[in-house]
């Protein structure tokens, strides 16, 4: 006997206002859905090849009333070259190894994460989560997650990167890492670390977010040239200062 299964037409909610995170003087507004059921993987890899992001169980693109800084970016592997400083950061960090595991919230992880928000984001939301937080964080995930973890030499982890695994690419959830390695850049280093993986895999891309015009905090994504940012006819080539004065 042959089943016909079918899946429930996807429904998608404007949130209420809120301020934003980012920009001061700015409110945010999310387009969202939930990502449920036996196609949980392919609509999450077709709605993040049009600008959308995972958090939990649910994806967003930002639906901001006059305001378009937030622009969904990708990096071209393949054409990926580092800069000087970050073949300083590669080198600097050369004996730190990384091991791709299931997405498991554990202990050590959440004591690293916290100490990252302490130094980071105090006062944010996520300074105030507590493991049961955390392990919602990591593990509601409908798609194929893995937590990367990064061990310095003496073998003592000192970072952590939430990472989907899509179609076409790495798409870097959240990272975090120990804060007396700040001078190591492990930040860089990380979005370092999936550029190289992704090559390894045959993946064109890694995704890094929402760059946004105007916010220091998402200044860094602009670093992993040549990036694409999505526009509403597309994938783009992403030119910094074209977009900035185009934004004037």
């Amino acid at each position: 006997m042959k089943h016909n299964l079918t899946q429930r037409p996807t429904a998608f909610f404007i949130t209420a206002p809120l301020p934003c995170p980012y920009l001061e003087d700015k409110t945010e507004r999310r387009m969202v859905t939930e990502l449920s059921g036996i196609d949980s993987t392919s609509l999450h890899d077709t709605l993040s090849r049009v600008g959308f992001r995972r958090s939990h169980s649910l994806v967003y693109t930002p639906m901001c009333h006059d305001c378009s800084a937030c622009l969904a970016v990708r990096t071209v592997v393949d054409e990926f070259k580092p800069s000087t400083s970050q073949r300083r950061v590669l080198r600097l960090n050369e004996n730190i190894t990384a091991e791709e595991k299931p997405a498991r919230a554990t202990i050590e992880q959440y004591k690293l994460f916290t100490l990252y928000q302490e130094s980071r984001h105090n006062g944010g939301d996520m300074a105030t989560m507590d493991f049961y937080d955390y392990q919602s964080l990591v593990e509601e995930t409908p798609v194929i997650t893995s937590l990367v973890e990064f061990y310095d030499e003496d073998g003592y982890m000192i970072g952590g990167c939430l990472v989907d695994i899509m179609a076409d690419g790495l798409s870097a959830v959240y990272s975090f890492f120990d804060p007396e390695y700040q001078k190591n850049s492990l930040g860089t280093f990380m979005i370092l670390w999936l550029i190289e993986r992704a090559k390894q895999l045959g993946l064109p891309y890694v995704y890094l977010g929402y760059w946004i015009g105007g916010s220091q905090k998402m200044a860094y994504k602009d670093k992993f040239p040549p990036l694409e940012y999505f526009a509403m006819d597309g994938w783009k080539e992403f030119d910094k200062d074209k977009i900035l004065s185009d934004s004037l």
